[in-house]
């Protein structure tokens, strides 16, 4: 498809863009406004129904530096936590089993990169709701009344396991859905979520690709605590994804998988996590331009059943930020020899 060959073609952003908060956000206020019960889905966002359309609210954040200081962007794709009130509605889940499949505060977890001088970008709408770690068009026919248009892929491995660009379930396969629903609903929230975070996301790419040469994408995610890898062996704490060696150059992979172990976590590469959409699609390493997903072990910081954090939620986000640290340095380490090799 032309839009998933043509990546430097970006329509103005839509979105908002904010400068990173004053350090006096402290974990304790992190911890009271996001351990949320049922009642309570996004508290830090006025209430309020949905309107006509379902989506009143802007589909993506950009937390800018106020100076990038390296080639590299941040994006957490799955941390989105407004849950329209109709979707709530139209579910036959809870408000808390709706959430299994969210990754829980990664955007929050990975904050201080914006201190650091990278730009974080961050989902508004959770991955229930649209998931834009998706082609998009990977729709399942049978969620919807009416025709897909003839350019949609129902035959894709994830619309298989009910997790296309509208999914169909959360995690441990609980439908989301009680009955089909137009087909026109699901085109628009492409339209109104899918399109404009992708058109962000190219745009922080290329002008970080213009402005140094080169560009990395770091796509952050989490994941359950009783996953097992293919060997059987117990989770690790941490799932680095290239597509099997596509997607980044070898450097950075080995410098983010040093990093934690020096920190003291464990480490698996591309097991059972490879990278997604966005991964896969964006990392052109021939164009100098790198990505790298990275899943973070969900029981390092947060209760999976309550969906609460504990405290180790401070600790891990003061580790991230040193393996920030990290992964920015080889990214300027990496610019400065492009450049001079251009000289």
């Amino acid at each position: 498809m032309q839009q998933q060959r043509d990546m430097w073609t970006a329509r103005p952003v839509q979105g908002n863009m904010q400068r990173p908060a004053m350090e006096s956000d402290s974990n304790s206020r992190i911890m009271d406004e996001h351990n949320m019960d049922e009642s309570q889905v996004d508290d830090s966002m006025p209430d309020g129904a949905m309107r006509q359309d379902d989506m009143t609210r802007p589909p993506f954040e950009i937390l800018a530096p106020a100076e990038q200081r390296a080639p590299i962007v941040f994006n957490s794709p799955h941390s989105g936590r407004y849950y329209p009130e109709t979707f709530l509605q139209r579910s036959r889940l809870d408000p808390l089993a709706i959430r299994r499949s969210e990754d829980m505060m990664v955007d929050e977890l990975f904050r201080p990169v914006v201190g650091l001088g990278a730009p974080l970008l961050r989902a508004v709408y959770p991955r229930a709701y649209l998931d834009v770690n998706r082609e998009p068009f990977e729709l399942d026919p049978k969620m919807f009344s009416g025709r897909l248009p003839p350019f949609a892929n129902s035959q894709s491995l994830r619309v298989a396991g009910g997790l296309g660009t509208i999914p169909k379930v959360v995690c441990e396969a609980a439908s989301i859905y009680a009955a089909p629903w137009p087909v026109d609903d699901a085109l628009r929230r492409i339209d109104a979520i899918y399109r404009p975070y992708h058109d962000a996301l190219r745009r922080l790419l290329a002008q970080t690709h213009l402005a140094f040469g080169s560009a990395i994408l770091i796509d952050c995610h989490s994941m359950p605590s009783t996953l097992r890898t293919g060997e059987g062996r117990p989770r690790p704490d941490f799932v680095l994804g290239d597509r099997f060696g596509t997607s980044c150059m070898p450097a950075l992979v080995e410098r983010a998988a040093a990093s934690l172990r020096a920190l003291g976590f464990t480490v698996c590469r591309n097991k059972p996590y490879a990278g997604g959409f966005i991964t896969e699609h964006y990392g052109r390493p021939r164009r100098a331009l790198h990505a790298l997903q990275i899943e973070v072990n969900r029981a390092l910081y947060m209760n999976e059943e309550k969906l609460e954090l504990h405290a180790g939620f401070e600790k891990l986000r003061e580790n991230l930020a040193a393996l920030a640290e990290a992964m920015i340095d080889l990214a300027a380490e990496f610019a400065s020899d492009r450049r001079e090799a251009a000289e």
